[in-house]
């Protein structure tokens, strides 16, 4: 049994990106953190690092999340925060898409952001508190084409998140999502070999940069804690600028003193 001044964290997608990077800032800040991901090695890598427990968990898979949240509430009768980071995405055209690959999408971005987030809302209710974080995107509000599908399932997480914040704050519990815009993970490292679309990215953001999944981490870490305990039912943005200009900046850049 953990002792009870530690809190206990879970990061289901720690096995890399920015699931990993959260586990590793929440083992930074002194948690004890389970760590679930259905990449075995990748996940047991992680806990290995953040001295974590590991749980090989499919997160489109509603009987494995159940079994998930049973266990850690049999083993440790609470749970302080449980983050959720998991998504897949297939750049196509609406009307190309088929069924297949919409189930794909939907799947796992939506119907398993629902699983986790009633899982652990059940769980967080009965003990009645505790901090429940989802990963939305900025596709949630800004699309191109080929986007349609995922950034419907990530405006779908914000609405989730805060239709669940309403009904379970009156037993202490809050529900937040972070809204990331272009991080470096290895999901991506295919267009580390397209400079042209790389960099036309990053122009989007005011810093001309793709972000750190520990950047995204650390805006988690600040939903997770006490300092954030009057914020419930909100998007925290993480985009460097993307939402706050339309298009690439000015070149105006220079600061003037009077």
């Amino acid at each position: 049994m953990i002792e009870a001044t530690r809190t206990i964290h879970l990061v289901l997608g720690a096995a890399s990106g920015i699931g990993k990077a959260t586990a590793e800032a929440f083992a930074a800040l002194g948690a004890m953190v389970i760590c679930a991901d259905r990449n075995r090695e990748g996940v047991e890598a992680t806990a290995a690092e953040t001295g974590g427990e590991t749980y090989v968990v499919d997160a489109g898979s509603s009987d494995e999340i159940n079994g998930l949240a049973s266990t850690i509430e049999a083993k440790y009768r609470r749970l302080d925060i449980a983050v959720t980071t998991p998504a897949v995405h297939v750049r196509k055209l609406m009307c190309d898409y088929t069924d297949e690959e919409y189930d794909r999408v939907a799947d796992l971005n939506l119907r398993g952001t629902f699983l986790f987030l009633r899982a652990f809302g059940r769980m967080m209710t009965r003990q009645r508190g505790g901090s429940l974080i989802a990963s939305s995107s900025v596709r949630a509000t800004t699309l191109e084409p080929g986007l349609a599908i995922y950034g419907a399932t990530k405006a779908g997480i914000i609405q989730m998140v805060r239709g669940l914040a309403s009904e379970v704050g009156a037993f202490g519990v809050r529900v937040n999502a972070v809204v990331p815009s272009i991080v470096d993970t290895p999901l991506v490292a295919p267009l580390k070999a397209r400079p042209q679309i790389w960099n036309a990215l990053a122009a989007h953001t005011v810093f001309a940069r793709w972000s750190e999944p520990s950047e995204v981490a650390a805006a988690i870490a600040f939903l997770a804690c006490d300092a954030a305990g009057y914020i419930t039912g909100s998007a925290l943005l993480v985009d460097g600028g993307w939402t706050a200009i339309d298009g690439a900046p000015s070149g105006l850049t220079k600061t003037h003193a009077s």
